[in-house]
């Protein structure tokens, strides 16, 4: 995917692209929100910005500031054992940190790791993913 480098094409993606907002979730803290109408079958949440993370041993960011490491603990996905990083640091992100876990989510993951509206979504409906599905495991809140 290259970046819109021409006014028209930063118009176009504006128009046809840009889907989601942050905003106050009623399930937990800050959640992602439908600025429009989302057609299923569409990835909401897509970026010019490669996410790439790469997997960290926890034992390697121990010496990390306080204040760094509760920034990944709030924002990176991780297991027991590593901490999976964005590439790009933590001075720039990916919406679906923010995505709230829902046994009746609107949005799933596809086998290349892209987003897919799983149902047409209203203006203003928070988007969710199953944690459960999503992510292999089993989530306890």
């Amino acid at each position: 995917m290259v970046m819109p480098n021409t006014k028209k094409k930063i118009i176009q993606h504006l128009e046809t692209e840009v889907f989601c907002k942050l905003g106050v979730s009623p399930i937990h803290g800050i959640g992602v929100f439908a600025v429009r109408p989302i057609p299923k079958g569409v990835n909401p949440l897509r970026s010019y910005i490669r996410m790439r993370e790469i997997d960290v041993p926890k034992k390697d960011i121990k010496h990390l500031p306080k204040g760094v490491r509760s920034q990944i603990d709030m924002f990176c996905y991780y297991n027991r054992k590593t901490v999976s990083i964005p590439v790009n640091g933590l001075n720039s992100f990916d919406l679906a940190v923010y995505l709230n876990h829902s046994k009746q989510p609107n949005l799933r993951f596809k086998k290349n790791g892209a987003l897919e509206s799983l149902k047409a979504i209203d203006q203003g409906e928070e988007l969710f993913i199953d944690y459960d599905i999503s992510f292999g495991e089993k989530h306890y809140f």
